[in-house]
This record gives structure tokens, C-alpha cells and sequence, in this order.
């Protein structure tokens, strides 16, 4: 079985959350009963694009059923298309004028370059006018929703932050607590060393699991404006002192084998990374909350005999930065197309309103294993019977939920030009093949493209 990080994709069953696939079928389009497919959608209605993959896509499509039953009249085509065709046929069709009337996205960068277009609706005015909707949902999703102050998106489906997983065995045989700040990571790392085992797994070769870190150190040493600064075309943002003092502590803890040895030849695709948690060969590991599922079904006892811990990423003593604050997928977002007739805009906002978080749509997701984006997911936690995930999925709700900020993927958050240059120095900061400094002029030559 793979992971995602782009989706958590559980699956409760029997008591059990099991790792799914971040996306099924085939590699172009395909419709649903009543609709159309391709660039044929664009003009023919109120038109919805989206991802296969279950159980995602069946939510979706019983969320558009919901909405055609009741607007028989004007009625939602949808269709639906495997990650990466997606990907590269949303674009193309918005560009050339035939996107669809709902726009599914990840926010953040993707959705600046619409903005800039002048393709997506600004929905602030009715987010003013549907204030109880926009008060349902966390309100920390709304940053990446939003461009130069206004809202564009509406935060639609899950959350999914990145979360500290620890093995409470491991402590045990060095008699030690998990660690309650960045200094304490930092004393625990020889102690695991003597006791042969590795203070933290690592599927470096995949290089957005390196991401992951700097997310959470920028953070805790200098608070969220730091990569918000960078976010928003700052100049030389990267060289800000508590970035470079992020970047300083990276490298130290990598100089002191904080990672499991040869962590840049392990990906995390293959869920190796995981393995040497639940194995008992590394004592923690930083990832994303969709490993949950997989480390349940695959890691014998580990999860059901209640062996694995889990925090958020612990502060910076002497730092800026919320401890509350986490990062990963705020949430999935969709915008209405600025091209589309008013009454495609209408029935667009209809179906937001109506459709996307309501308490049919919020229940569904729970019981796939996910935390929705409203507040209302809260109240349906306590239909999971089984313990173990009960307290996992609480624990995801109050994560998301209690965030000052919650900070998009920084891939996802940046143009696709700064993302790629953003993973190389990455991999070439976790290899120690350049300094901090070095790390920051290449980033700051990207600002703004």
C-alpha cells in the first residue's frame, strides 16, 4: 500500500482506519452518469471538476446527487479525473476560457496564479453575507483560500496536518519523556544513538518529507510571518535571521545523526519510512496524519496495542512562534470561475453553501477517517467506536481545530518555479553540500517568479 500526502485517505472499517490510495481509475477523464466530459463541460452549465479516488469520490458525487435532486432545474455536470491529468488539464482549459463553473484546488500558489488571471470569483463580499457558513469552518483554513486579503476559495472536505509520531516503546528503553521543546530533540539524539536506535526516520530521497522540518522550525523559532513574508514576494525573505537560524538548527541536528543512516536513499512512497517506526529502528518520525491508516494495517501491534505516540511539533524555547501553529493541508478548496455566466456563479454558490460541509458531507468524512474542515466535525467523533481511533482522530480535530495558523505545504503554497528550486536546495541542505546562506540567496534568486 502507498501513502498520500495531498489526502488522507482512511478508511473505517470494523473499527479499523486503513491506508487507501491518493488517487484510482484511469489517467484521463471520466463522467458520471449525466454528465460530460472534457473541455465539452465548459459552457454547458454549472460544471464541477474533480479528483477519482476513494473515498473522496464518492462523497463528491453523492454531494452533487444531493444538490441535483433538489435543483432539478439546474442541474451540476461534473467530471472527474485521476491527480495528475488533472493537474495538467485545469490549467490549460482555465487558460484558454473552458474551465469549469467549480474550480477544486489545493489554495495557496495554484490559486494566486488564478487570482492574478483574473479567472476565480472574489467570494469576501459573500463570505460577509454567509457569515455563519464561513464561521463553521476553521478558521485557520481560510489562509490559504486567501490572496493579498481577500477570499477567493472556499475550504471544502479535510485537514491534515503534519504531526510528531513517536514510539512510546523506544522511550522506555532509554527511560526518557517525548521531547517538550527543540532543545530537548536535541538531547535526546545521543542518547537513541548510544541505545542503537535512530532518533528519527526519514524518507529524504522524496524531499518534501525534508520540507516538512523547516515548515515547523521557521515557525517555532520566528513565528508564521516569516515564510508569510516569503509567501508574498518579500525581497530576500529567505535571508530573514530566524530563517537562517532555522536552517542552522537543520543542519545541526543532521550533523549530529539525528536521521536514521541513509535517509536520502529512503522514499517515503514505499512507506519505508514508517516500517522503522513501528519496527522499533527509529524513535520518531515527522509525517503527515495520513500515515495513521497505513501504520495500523501494516504495523502488527504497534497502533492497536497502543505503542504509537503522537504530539504536535514541540516549541523553540527563546522562539517566536505559536506553539499551537501547525502545518500540512489546511484543507481543499474550491473557487467559482470568474467566466461563467451569473447563473452558473448562482448555483455555484448554492452548492457551497448547501452542499460541501453540510452535515450529511461532514458525517461522510468522518467515518472515511478524516476531520472535516467544519467545527461540526467534533460532534461526530463520537460514533467511532474503537479507542485507538477515537483518540487519534480527537486528537487530529483539536490540532486543526486550536491552530493560530495552520501553513499550507510550502510546495503547494509557492509558484511551481519556487516549489522545484524550494525541494533541490532541500535535498542539498540535508546533504550538507551547502550552508544556510547559500540555502537562502538560491531561494531569495526565485522570489516573485
Amino acid at each position: 500500500m502507498t501513502t498520500s500526502r495531498r489526502t488522507f485517505l482512511g478508511f473505517v472499517g470494523g473499527g479499523a482506519l486503513a491506508a487507501g490510495l491518493a488517487a484510482c481509475g484511469s489517467s484521463g477523464p471520466s463522467s458520471t452518469p449525466g454528465s460530460t466530459t472534457g473541455a465539452a463541460a465548459a459552457g454547458t452549465g454549472t460544471t464541477y471538476w474533480f479528483l477519482t479516488g476513494q473515498p473522496q469520490q464518492a462523497i463528491r458525487e453523492a454531494q452533487v446527487k444531493r444538490f441535483n435532486d433538489a435543483n432539478s432545474g439546474s442541474k451540476m455536470k461534473t467530471t472527474e479525473f485521476q491527480n495528475d491529468a488533472f493537474k495538467a488539464k485545469i490549467k490549460t482549459a482555465i487558460g484558454a476560457g473552458q474551465g469549469p463553473t467549480l474550480i477544486w484546488g489545493w489554495g495557496g500558489g495554484g490559486l494566486k496564479s488564478y487570482v492574478d488571471a483574473n479567472q476565480v470569483e472574489d467570494l469576501t463580499g459573500w463570505f460577509g453575507d454567509n457569515a455563519d457558513l464561513k464561521n463553521s469552518i476553521f478558521p485557520s483554513a481560510f489562509g490559504a483560500a486567501s490572496v493579498g486579503g481577500k477570499i477567493y476559495a472556499m475550504p471544502v472536505e479535510t485537514v491534515t496536518p503534519i504531526v510528531l509520531f513517536y514510539d512510546k516503546r523506544s522511550f522506555e528503553k532509554i527511560g526518557a519523556e517525548p521531547p517538550k521543546s527543540w532543545q530537548d530533540i536535541m538531547a535526546l539524539v545521543p542518547k537513541f544513538n548510544d541505545a542503537k536506535i535512530a532518533p528519527f526516520s526519514l524518507g529524504g530521497q522524496s524531499r518534501w518529507t525534508n520540507m516538512m522540518w523547516l515548515e515547523f522550525l521557521f515557525d517555532r523559532i520566528g513565528g508564521s510571518e516569516v515564510f508569510q513574508n516569503i509567501y508574498e514576494g518579500k525581497k530576500d525573505g529567505w535571508s530573514d535571521p530566524s530563517a537562517l537560524k532555522a536552517l542552522e538548527e537543520m543542519q545541526n541536528l543532521i550533523k549530529a545523526n539525528g536521521f536514521i543512516k541513509g535517509f536520502s536513499s529512503i522514499t517515503a512512497d514505499s512507506n519505508a519510512d514508517q516500517a522503522l517506526l513501528y519496527t522499533g529502528k527509529a524513535a520518531m518520525m515527522l509525517h503527515g496524519a495520513w500515515t495513521y491508516g497505513n501504520m495500523k494495517s501494516s504495523g502488527k501491534d504497534f497502533v492497536t496495542g497502543g505503542h504509537l505516540g503522537y504530539m504536535n511539533f514541540p516549541p523553540y524555547e527563546g522562539g517566536k512562534g505559536d506553539p499551537s501553529d501547525t502545518v500540512g493541508n489546511p484543507g481543499q478548496y474550491l473557487s467559482i470561475s470568474s467566466k461563467a455566466s451569473q447563473a452558473d456563479k448562482d448555483n455555484a454558490k448554492k452548492f457551497l453553501q448547501n452542499n460541501t460541509l453540510d452535515d450529511t458531507s461532514v458525517d461522510a468524512w468522518v467515518k472515511s477517517g478524516n476531520i472535516a474542515v467544519a467545527k461540526s466535525s467534533k460532534d461526530k467523533l463520537s460514533s467511532i467506536t474503537d479507542k485507538n481511533d477515537s483518540e487519534w482522530l480527537n486528537f487530529v480535530y483539536d490540532t486543526a481545530a486550536n491552530a493560530k495558523n495552520f501553513a499550507q505545504s510550502w510546495d503547494q503554497a509557492l509558484s511551481p518555479t519556487q516549489a522545484e528550486t524550494l525541494l533541490d536546495n532541500i535535498a542539498k541542505l540535508f546533504q550538507l553540500s551547502i550552508s544556510p546562506q547559500q540555502f537562502a540567496d538560491n531561494m531569495n534568486a526565485v522570489i516573485g517568479q
